[in-house]
């Protein structure tokens, strides 16, 4: 699940990652926003969660790393796009709400 909080006076967006993976042990945040460098996501009532500032009127793709081998994608994302693995990524898109 992703939520979007946008700020007025800043020029990013506060983005809270959530992945619902059932009995897992560890999950980590892989997006290009912070050069591929993981992210490790706390353990909350079931789902790992992390939140990040990103800047706002951009498109990011991003993956979380489950237990440290297995790959998954954001069933709400913004988009999908592949990647130079044969897989595909999720996007994250900070383009605000037009009032």
């Amino acid at each position: 699940m992703l939520k979007k909080r946008f700020f007025k006076t800043k020029n990013d967006c506060e983005v809270t990652f959530e992945v619902q993976v059932g009995e897992a042990e560890s999950a980590t945040l892989v997006c290009e926003v912070n050069n591929w460098e993981p992210v490790v996501m706390k353990k909350t009532k079931g789902a790992f969660r992390t939140k990040m500032r990103v800047p706002k009127e951009g498109r990011f793709q991003f993956r979380y790393l489950v237990n440290e081998n297995e790959w998954v994608n954001e069933e709400q994302a913004d988009a999908y796009c592949g990647n130079e693995f044969g897989g595909t990524n999720s996007v994250v898109d900070t383009t605000p709400p037009r009032a």
